[in-house]
This record gives C-alpha cells, structure tokens and sequence, in this order.
C-alpha cells in the first residue's frame, strides 16, 4: 500500500514527517516511527544466544526493526520489536507441534542429521507489544529502572469499529514492519509482522503472529490497536487481542480443503478457524508529572 502525501497536505490537517531521515509521521500529540533494517548478523545472532539463553531462533529475525508509537503528552510508548517477542516465546514454552513424519523430524539440519524437536520451533508468541511511559523528556525503560511505570489497560465492553476503519479515508501513513519469519523447514511458516496505517480520524495497528504447519495446525495470534484522535487531549485507544488455532484435520471434517496453497492468507481463512482467547480493553492515560 503505497502513500503519496506531501508535506502541504499534511500540514493542513495537522502532520508533519518525521525528520533526520527517520521514516514516520507525528499527528494530534503523536509521533509513529517505524524503522526495518536488515537480519541479524552472525555476531548479533550470537548475542542474542547469550542474552536469551538458547540457540534456537528463527531463521530470518529483523532485530534492529522496530514500530513505535509515543503519545508525547502522558510519555505513553508503545512499540513492537523481535526480541521481546522472543523473550514471550521462551517464557510460554508450548510444547512442540506434532508433526506426522516420526517422532524425529529432519528439520532444519544436515540431510544426515536427524533432531529430536524438544522445543517449540514455530515460535509461537504471545507477546502483544512492549510498553514503556518516559518523563522528563527522557524515555524510562523497564530494562533501565526496575519497578518503573508502565501502562494501565481495563477490560471494557467496547469494540474497535471494523465498518467505520473500511471507510474511504486519506491514509497518510502506512508501513508494514516484519520481526521474524521462518518456513519451517519448508513444511510451512511461522510470521510475525507489524502493520500500521494513520489516518486524519486515527491510526490502527494489526500485530499478527501467523502460523501454519502444512497438514498439521493452524494458529493466529492477533492484536489490534485502534487510536480515535477526539477532540481531547488524551485519545481513545482500545485493544483487541484475539488468538484463533485450528487443525486441518478439522477443517477438512468441516468439508474445507486441506492443502496448504489455500491457506496462504491468514486474513481469508482466519473466520474458519475456532477462537482460543479474545478480549478488548481500553489504555487509560495517566498525566505525565
């Protein structure tokens, strides 16, 4: 999806791009930054082996890419990035899908090799984005001060309007920043990307862990964030979190079609697929001191 607005453009409505060669916009008390670099070099890789404790990662991680959204008056950040998504893939652990070969798979090795899958190797996250809120013009870390604030979400009963977001509205911004992917050996993919697109109204988010085992499972990890500007100074912004998985076996007693070329996007398919979890909340902004 390309976007092709000039500065005057934006400025009649209240944006700007973000300048120093940064590529993002700041609208309504917001600045939205994405950044995609390269995968991880060896040396980098190496790194993350010691700092996360396992050599087991995807085969193409983008570490250094990232897409973040401050909201400059309450130093709320949000942002999404590979290695906390890494940090919630060790943690939750899930045991390895069983695939139908054997007990061992020939799986990412040496054709004369053969590995006992003891570990969750589609990487599976739960991981719904980082949060932080920074004062005094300088951004706080939870990896920086222990125990520092972070953000306040609140179930609500309210949801994200889909129709209203399908409305022909000016996009002046949009970007879609991949995290990691793998293809399983060739017997799938595991992907996990960040799309956001801004609005004169708003902006919203899709953060998406996809996941199909060819024959085997499907599972989609979904978290959708909305953003209504409004005319205060503290915007509406709800969460929807919603994680679908399903296997083809049931699919196929459903009547669907079972081989892999049909399910290439997880946006057409992911109706048929049963929900595991689902909730929506609403951040609650606190005054920046």
């Amino acid at each position: 999806m390309e976007v092709e607005i000039d500065e005057k453009e934006l400025k009649a409505i209240g944006a700007e791009s973000l300048t120093d060669g940064r590529r993002g916009l700041r609208i309504r008390g917001w600045e939205i930054e994405s950044c995609k670099r390269s995968i991880l070099t060896s040396l980098e890789l190496q790194l993350w082996e010691e700092k996360l404790q396992t050599s087991h990662f995807p085969e193409m991680i983008f570490g250094n890419s990232s897409l973040v959204l401050k909201h400059l008056a309450s130093g709320t950040k949000i942002h999404f990035n590979a290695y906390d998504a890494l940090i919630g893939w060790k943690k939750e652990a899930l045991p390895p899908v069983e695939v139908p070969a054997a007990a061992k798979w020939k799986f990412r090795s040496q054709p004369f090799q053969q590995v006992i899958l003891d570990y969750d190797y589609t990487f599976t996250t739960p991981y719904c984005g980082s949060e932080e809120v920074y004062t005094n013009s300088e951004e706080v870390g939870r990896d920086i001060v222990d125990g520092g604030p972070s953000l306040c979400w609140e179930d609500c009963e309210e949801k994200i309007d889909m129709v209203a977001l399908a409305s022909k509205e000016p996009i002046l911004f949009y970007d879609e920043v991949i995290l990691y992917e793998d293809e399983l050996g060739d017997n799938g993919v595991s992907l996990l990307t960040a799309k956001v697109r801004v609005m004169p109204s708003g902006w919203f988010l899709l953060f998406r862990f996809w996941l199909r085992v060819d024959g085997v499972l499907m599972r989609l990890r979904d978290t959708r964030l909305h953003c209504i500007f409004g005319e205060s100074s503290f915007p509406v912004v709800l969460r929807d979190s919603c994680w679908r998985e399903g296997k083809f076996s049931a699919l196929a007693a459903k009547g669907y079609p079972v081989d892999a070329a049909s399910y290439n996007d997880p946006s057409i398919i992911s109706e048929r697929l049963p929900v595991i979890m689902h909730k929506t909340q609403k951040l609650k902004f606190i005054t920046n001191m």
